[in-house]
Parts: structure tokens; C-alpha cells; sequence
């Protein structure tokens, strides 16, 4: 059974947070690496806009699918995104 947010150890809760703003961190520098706006990414990967801002500020996770799709678009590997230095 999926456990939620709020019943998850305050420690993974961090380790969570910490993932989003890294992927998002990644996404965001090469996308601008790229030379590609928000609105190019997100149309060209399938997410909204809104996807986009979210997870480039680490507020909210996306399925690994899309990590796929954004890392089509940026010509990376998926696992580029979760590096610290990617």
C-alpha cells in the first residue's frame, strides 16, 4: 500500500525534497544550455508549462516517463537528471 506524505520519516521527507530540486536544478541548466524556453520544453516533451516551472523550482516530482521524455528533448540519458554535478 502507497504511504503517504505525511506518515513518511521527516529524514526521507528531506531526501525527497532534495531529489526534486536536483532533477529540477538539471532539467532547468540544460534546458538553458539548449537554448530552449519553457514553453519549447514543455511542448516538445509533453508536459504543461506549469509541469515545467513546478519541477524546475523542486516543487513537484514527475513520473519516470516523463523523465524520459524531457531527457529525449535535451539528448540526455534519464539518469543524467539525478546527478549532483550533471
Amino acid at each position: 500500500m502507497p504511504t503517504r506524505r505525511d506518515q513518511v520519516d521527516p529524514d526521507q521527507q528531506k531526501r525527497w525534497a532534495e531529489s526534486r530540486r536536483r532533477v529540477g536544478a538539471n532539467v532547468r541548466r540544460l534546458r538553458l544550455e539548449r537554448g530552449l524556453t519553457q514553453e519549447a520544453l514543455a511542448l516538445e516533451s509533453g508536459l504543461s508549462r506549469n509541469q515545467l516551472i513546478e519541477l524546475e523550482h523542486g516543487r513537484r516530482g514527475v513520473l519516470f516517463e516523463r523523465l524520459e521524455d524531457l531527457a529525449v528533448v535535451l539528448q540526455v540519458e534519464p539518469g543524467t537528471f539525478l546527478l549532483r554535478k550533471a
